[in-house]
């Protein structure tokens, strides 16, 4: 089933299971559409998905520094070894904050929000997987 924004119950799990206090990775798995899916009415070039996400993007990355975030990895998906038939990804990124609370001041932010209707017609399908560090012998 596809997903490109998170459902009201989705979000309210989020906040229950993520430690407000711990750093905070976000992996993001994205698929485009082809061609954008703007709403009607919205004022935008005709495009690719993927350029609609550049667009989403190229606003979206000083916002995430501006809360003390960064980017720390972006790939192409060449394949999935361990996936449902059917479920191709086109791209990985993995995404830092310091903390819950600067990802949800982010998300709150007005220009950030209206810079998402971009990410919302570049995605086919997506998953946003929020993740904290755990001790361990992979951690160290």
């Amino acid at each position: 089933m596809a997903s490109v924004n998170p459902s009201p119950d989705r979000f309210e799990k989020f906040l229950e299971s993520v430690e407000n206090g711990a750093p905070l990775v976000m992996i993001n798995l994205l698929k485009y559409r082809d061609r954008a899916d703007y709403p009607a009415g919205f004022d935008a070039a005709p495009c690719t998905g993927r350029e609609a996400y550049q667009r989403y993007a190229a606003v979206a990355l000083g916002k995430v520094t501006q809360v003390g975030g960064k980017p720390l990895w972006m790939g192409s998906v060449t394949g999935s070894l361990i996936a449902p038939d059917g479920e191709e990804w086109d791209e990985a990124l993995l995404v830092q904050y310091p903390s819950r609370q600067a990802f949800l001041q982010m998300v709150a932010m007005p220009d950030y929000q209206a810079v998402a209707v971009h990410r919302t017609a570049a995605l086919a399908d997506s998953r946003l997987i929020a993740t904290v560090t755990r001790g361990g012998p992979l951690a160290e």
